[in-house]
C-alpha cells in the first residue's frame, strides 16, 4: 500500500483534517455508510471487513507517516468501530442517535480492556480501541431495545 493511499484511507478520504473533532465528524460520516448499507447486510458485513482490514494497515503506515502515536488524523477506525455499533440495529432516529452518542462516549472514556488495547502499537493499538466500543456499544443497544420493547 502505498503512503499517499494509506494516509487517504486512515484519514477517511481527509474527514481526518478536519479541525475541529475530527473523529466525531469520521463516526458521523460513518453513521451515514451505516444508514445506507442497513438494508443489505451482506454488502453491509463485506464493507466492514474491507474497512478493518485496509483500517490496520493504513492506519498503521500513516502513524509511522505522521511521527506520533495514534495521530487525531487517523479516524478510519471511527468509521469501523460505527460499523460495529450500527450492526442490525433498527434504522430510526432516536436509535441512530443514541447509538451514536453511546459509541462516542466509550471511545472517548476507554472502559476497561479497551484502554489496554489503546497501548498496543501501531495500526493495531489504533484500530482495536474503537472495534471494541462500537463491539460494547451494540451489546448495550440491543439489550436495550430487547428490554424496552422497542
Amino acid at each position: 500500500m502505498s503512503d499517499k493511499f494509506a494516509r487517504l484511507m486512515a484519514t477517511w478520504f481527509y474527514v481526518g483534517d478536519f479541525p475541529v473533532a475530527p473523529g466525531t465528524m469520521a463516526s458521523a460520516v460513518g453513521m451515514l455508510i451505516c444508514f445506507i448499507l442497513s438494508a443489505h447486510p451482506i454488502l453491509y458485513i463485506l464493507f466492514f471487513v474491507v474497512i478493518t482490514y485496509i483500517g490496520f494497515r493504513a492506519s498503521d503506515i500513516t502513524e509511522g507517516l505522521v511521527g506520533t502515536k495514534d495521530p487525531s488524523c487517523v479516524v478510519i477506525d471511527e468509521v469501523a468501530g460505527v460499523m460495529i455499533a450500527f450492526f442490525l440495529l433498527p434504522v430510526t432516529p432516536p436509535v441512530f442517535f443514541t447509538a451514536f452518542f453511546l459509541f462516542r462516549a466509550f471511545d472517548m472514556f476507554k472502559i476497561y480492556p479497551v484502554n489496554k488495547f489503546e497501548e498496543m502499537k501501531g495500526g493495531v493499538g489504533i484500530m482495536m480501541d474503537d472495534l471494541f466500543a462500537g463491539l460494547y456499544t451494540n451489546i448495550i443497544m440491543h439489550l436495550a431495545i430487547r428490554f424496552a420493547g422497542v
